[in-house]
């Protein structure tokens, strides 16, 4: 008997379709019922009920009871960079309607990958940090420059604040669609809710991507030079 973590344990948990997709789903970084998840990986309650039990056990997904209510999110990020690095190098889903064509273009723009920015808005917003000296990459971490933390904070930052919180503070994450590096991390979530607040980006009903709004278009290119 090998004395390395079992993989085949966890790739059992993620080669199964219906698994696949409710994790899929769940990397929006909310929480979702059963049946909500059910629906999404087109199956019964039941059979949803039964899947997520496995991905439970498995440390995949947590599960929050609220009365009678239980609702599943992803574990942690780490979970969420986990499904991202298997999107990235997993072949593209055959495009069969035109509603899921439409889709598919929307979540390569712009999605949320668990709490962060990603998809080519998530790369160029990153990439337009890089180039104006505010961020480093350095062995798939992201630092901030001396330049980056007044930029920040000018934005509406409070970093020190982000700084506190229990998790990686601004990790690379490798993006499925774009095959490059985006900013994740509470960094990453604390620009995307400010984003949000905003009113720069909106989220899409029913699936994870992200839209740019006309105030955002006009703010993104005030101060980060990107034409969206």
């Amino acid at each position: 008997m090998g004395i390395n973590p079992n993989m085949a344990e966890i790739a059992s948990l993620l080669g199964e379709t219906s698994r696949a997709t409710m994790l899929a789903s769940m990397m929006d970084g909310r929480f979702h019922t059963a049946s909500e998840l059910a629906y999404m990986a087109a199956i019964k309650p039941q059979t949803a009920s039964f899947h997520l039990a496995k991905l439970v056990d498995g440390k995949l997904v947590r599960v929050e009871k609220q009365g009678r209510h239980r609702y599943f999110q992803l574990a942690d990020e780490e979970i969420a960079h986990l499904l991202e690095s298997f999107l990235a190098i997993s072949p593209p889903p055959e495009v069969r309607s035109l509603k899921q064509s439409s889709q598919m273009k929307l979540l390569q723009g712009a999605r949320t990958c668990y709490d962060h920015l990603a998809g080519k808005l998530g790369v160029q917003l990153t990439e337009s940090l890089l180039n104006a000296g505010y961020l480093k990459l350095e062995e798939k971490q992201f630092l901030i420059t001396s330049e980056g933390t007044q930029f920040f904070t000018e934005f509406g930052l409070d970093l020190d604040d982000l700084k506190r919180k229990r998790r990686s503070f601004s990790p690379a994450c490798l993006d499925w669609s774009e095959r490059r590096y985006h900013l994740a991390g509470a960094l990453g979530q604390g620009i995307l809710a400010h984003l949000l607040s905003l009113g720069w980006v909106a989220r899409v009903p029913s699936i994870r991507a992200i839209k740019v709004t006309e105030k955002g278009r006009a703010g993104f290119k005030e101060v980060f030079r990107l034409d969206i």
